[in-house]
């Protein structure tokens, strides 16, 4: 990252820090600390099939903007599609969750307000080292990622059964 005497910052395509959050790739093109706590924004990338369990931000509101691929989107009981050219806000406080349904990756960017919820990825994250596939997600990661997330306004919800 880069910033020059107006405070403005650069990230290069290829810049940012990365971290596999359970089977995401989450590289952090801006933080907090960035912004001044106004906002962080995050490109994503998640594998078919892959996708957080349903949760709730109790403090930001998000904003997708889906780059390739097609997500199904949950929002409550109800869900839609939303593929390449998308654009979705999630206001704080509403259950979501979403599914890369198509065969290859699907990327996004994700705009989090106010910012802080990035902490939340670093502390639960692993380092993006192989950006091939995702490290093992395994049951003390699950322990820990459902232990860490009160701390951070998130509420996760077990998977509705089919």
């Amino acid at each position: 990252m880069e910033t020059n005497e107006q405070d403005a910052t650069h990230v290069p395509p290829d810049g940012g820090k990365k971290l596999w959050v359970t089977d995401e790739l989450i590289t952090f093109k801006v933080s907090g600390e960035d912004t001044g706590g106004a906002y962080s924004l995050t490109d994503s990338t998640v594998p078919p099939q892959g996708g957080p369990p349903p949760h709730i931000h109790h403090r930001e509101d998000e904003a997708f903007w889906v780059l390739e691929g097609e997500l199904e989107i949950l929002v409550g009981e109800n869900s839609f599609r939303a593929r390449a050219g998308s654009f979705v806000h999630l206001p704080k406080g509403i259950l979501h969750s979403y599914q890369n349904v198509g065969p290859g990756p699907a990327r996004f960017l994700t705009l989090m307000v106010p910012a802080g919820l990035e902490k939340f990825f670093e502390e639960v994250g692993k380092p993006g080292a192989d950006l091939s596939s995702p490290p093992p997600f395994e049951e003390e990661d699950t322990e820990r990622l459902l232990a860490v997330a009160p701390k951070y306004g998130v509420e996760i919800l077990p998977h509705p059964e089919p």
